[in-house]
C-alpha cells in the first residue's frame, strides 16, 4: 500500500462549508456596524474637528466664516486670521461628500449649520447628519 499525505477532496469541501457557514453568520452582524461606524466619524468631525475649528475662527475675529474654505485660506476682509484651523484642509465626510456650512444658519440662526448630506449625498433627507440635531 502506498502511504499518502493530504487531504482528501470530502475534507476540503466539508472545511470550505463550515467557513461558508461561518461567514453568512458574521456578514450581516458587520454589515450595519460599517455604517453605523460611518455616521458616527460623521458626528465626530460636525462635533469635534470643525466645529472647534469655526469656533477658533470666530474667537480669534469675532464673528464665524462667510464660507468654510476660511478656515484653511486666508480671506481677504480678516485681518486677524491666525489659521489655517484645519492643518489638513477641509475633510470630507465618510461618503466622500464635502461637508456644507451656512452662515447665518437656517436651523441655528445664533450660528451657523453645519452638516453632512449622509449616505444618499442628498441634502435635505432623512439620513442628513447635522449640528442642530446633535446639539452642538
Amino acid at each position: 500500500m502506498k502511504d499518502t499525505k493530504g487531504f482528501t477532496l470530502i475534507e476540503i469541501l466539508l472545511v470550505v462549508i463550515i467557513i461558508g457557514i461561518l461567514v453568512s453568520l458574521v456578514a450581516p452582524r458587520l454589515a450595519g456596524r460599517s455604517e453605523e461606524a460611518r455616521r458616527q466619524a460623521a458626528r465626530a468631525d460636525i462635533e469635534g474637528g470643525i466645529s472647534l475649528a469655526l469656533d477658533l475662527y470666530e474667537a480669534d475675529n469675532g464673528r464665524y466664516p462667510a464660507k468654510i474654505e476660511d478656515l484653511v485660506a486666508k480671506p481677504g476682509e480678516s485681518l486677524n486670521w491666525k489659521g489655517p484651523y484645519l492643518k489638513k484642509g477641509l475633510p470630507k465626510d465618510p461618503w466622500g461628500s464635502h461637508y456644507l456650512y451656512k452662515f447665518p444658519g437656517t436651523q441655528n440662526t445664533a450660528g451657523y449649520d453645519l452638516y453632512s448630506p449622509g449616505p444618499d449625498k442628498q441634502e435635505g433627507t432623512a439620513d442628513d447628519i447635522a449640528n442642530w440635531e446633535t446639539k452642538v
